[in-house]
């Protein structure tokens, strides 16, 4: 029997991640030959957590909480670190813990990792549920993603990572920053499946327009060397037409050099020294016996 781990960050949501882990008891249920187990990364809630208990279908259930508050995408990094230095697994599956990464999507995953066990399986978003202004700007990061790195990224965390993928990522400094990037980057063979991004189960959405630029040039960030590169090609075939379109040339030569300079900046987050000395961050790990 292949032994899988959920592994879920949380950030005060412990309401929704109750319902979360009720949800995927259920899901899980008759799903065979695969023994369930969780990891939750507490990223230093404010909130205290509730008291619940572990459902009948999930094996063992931990609580990892963490000193200090690092943020989902490093929550994930350190989460992908633990079980490949201390647990016996498999597979590992990335999913959030607000419902908006649907639990009944889990047997796709899983059937798709029985056609071909060798392989990772991502879930591809192939409809979204929020506002028409959100999606909007998600085709835009997209399109721009698209355009400065040559790279197609239509994923997000939720995931199942072979074991072979997890440790190829576990070290990679990129993954301090961003999940899907650095899967894109070191991980070229895998599956897809299809996905439909839920709704959260309780509250209102925590992707500010702040957090969703940062998502958005983190991802493109890992491949930062792609960006210079098609960036001095843009930049070569505008001053050809410079003498013609004087100020549309100049701003937007103007806007490639400092989409440049903040790509550099925001890929400072990656941060391997960190990434490899991120378990000095733990406090304790509690086991949800029952």
């Amino acid at each position: 029997m292949k032994k899988i781990f959920i592994l879920i960050p949380i950030y005060n949501d412990w309401e929704s991640l109750s319902k979360l882990l009720n949800d995927i008891n259920q899901e899980i249920e008759n799903i065979n030959n695969f023994e369930f187990n969780c990891i939750i990364v507490n990223d230093n809630s404010t909130i205290e957590k509730s008291n619940f208990s572990k459902p009948r279908n999930i094996k063992t259930l931990k609580i990892i909480n963490m000193k200090n508050n690092k943020g989902h995408a490093r929550c994930n990094a350190f989460g992908l670190r633990y079980i490949n230095l201390n647990e016996n697994f498999d597979y590992v599956i990335v999913m959030d813990g607000d419902g908006e990464d649907r639990p009944q999507e889990i047997k796709d995953l899983t059937d798709k990792i029985k056609e071909d066990t060798e392989k990772s399986v991502v879930a591809k978003r192939i409809k979204r549920s929020e506002g028409v202004i959100f999606q909007l700007m998600y085709k835009g990061h997209k399109l721009i993603t698209l355009l400065t790195t040559g790279k197609k990224i239509d994923f997000g965390n939720y995931s199942c990572l072979t074991k072979k993928d997890v440790i190829i990522l576990s070290d990679k400094a990129s993954l301090w920053s961003s999940f899907s990037g650095s899967l894109k980057k070191y991980i070229s063979n895998y599956n897809e499946i299809s996905s439909i991004r839920g709704r959260r189960y309780f509250g209102p959405s925590k992707m500010s327009l702040f957090n969703l630029f940062l998502h958005s040039f983190s991802i493109i960030a890992v491949f930062k060397y792609s960006v210079l590169l098609r960036s001095a090609i843009f930049l070569s075939l505008l001053f050809f037409f410079k003498a013609k379109f004087l100020i549309f040339s100049s701003s937007l030569q103007l806007l490639i050099i400092l989409f440049c300079i903040l790509i550099f900046l925001v890929s400072l987050r990656e941060n391997r020294k960190e990434l490899l000395n991120s378990q000095e961050n733990l406090k304790n790990i509690e086991d949800i016996l029952h």
